[in-house]
């Protein structure tokens, strides 16, 4: 815990050509530390993209000291882009690590709300599909593959959370130090799925509360075909694979919000 009593919390930012939208992202952030007193920093990892998107950081990093970048050689997914960010923040002494995306489909003022949740969690899961969630500019298809997935994984999984998909989370630093994060084998959107799984059979207190997903407005989305087959193949091997490890702080996972 920082000198001052108040959490150090670290925002993590995975890009690829987020161009348009990283500065608009960091101001967005920055703003929501000002206003909330939050003790944060904001860290982009960049899979080195061709738009120029970790240079603009470095041009906001030159002129606030809470913002970093850290640049990987090529794109090899969400996965390994967070488990460097979550290395990168616990090495600094974050106490919190919140992830999320930078285009805007999660709303950076929503941070505070995962920051005062964890107070009394471990793993706080801003989720769509708990009373008081929802997505915005998503078509039918899109909507009913979200959905499905997230109960698929919840019924093969046999766990009590409804949005295993999401990406917008709030860690405490325990809980990612504990996770054998170089055992997380999962490169896309299966390691959302993956890592809440681990903490869950490890028996950190899971809280989901309510957030509003919004399609980005601009940029391309990441999401596509091969990533939804990977996900899928890969729930039925965490149950498995992944064992019940008994944290000394275990308590039931819990929801807030629940339908």
């Amino acid at each position: 815990m920082s000198s001052d009593t108040r959490p150090t919390v670290w925002v993590v930012l995975p890009t690829y050509q987020e161009a348009e939208n990283v500065v608009p992202m960091l101001e967005a952030l920055t703003g929501v530390f000002d206003r909330g007193d939050l003790d944060g920093r904001v860290l982009v990892v960049d899979d080195s993209s061709p738009d120029g998107t970790a240079g603009l950081v470095r041009a906001v990093a030159g002129r606030d000291p809470r913002v970093d970048v850290v640049v990987r050689p090529e794109k090899q997914g969400i996965g390994p882009a967070y488990r460097e960010g979550f290395a990168h923040a616990l090495a600094r002494g974050a106490d919190l690590v919140v992830q999320m995306d930078c285009d805007f489909s999660h709303d950076p003022a929503a941070v505070s709300e995962l920051v005062v949740a964890a107070e009394s969690a471990d793993l706080v899961l801003g989720s769509r599909y708990v009373r008081g969630g929802g997505v915005t500019k998503w078509g039918a298809l899109r909507r009913a593959i979200s959905r499905g997935g997230c109960l698929y994984a919840k019924a093969i999984l046999g766990v009590p959370v409804s949005d295993l998909t999401g990406g917008f989370k709030c860690w405490r630093a325990e809980v990612l130090e504990a996770i054998p994060l170089e055992r997380v084998a999962a490169a896309g959107y299966g390691f959302q799925i993956e890592m809440t799984y681990r903490a869950l059979r490890m028996g950190y207190r899971v809280l989901e509360i309510p957030i509003t997903f919004s399609e980005r407005s601009r940029g391309t989305s990441k999401m596509g075909t091969r990533i939804v087959l990977e996900a899928a193949a890969l729930v039925p091997r965490l149950r498995r694979r992944v064992p019940v490890t008994k944290r000394p702080r275990s308590q039931d996972a819990s929801v807030i919000g629940k339908t």
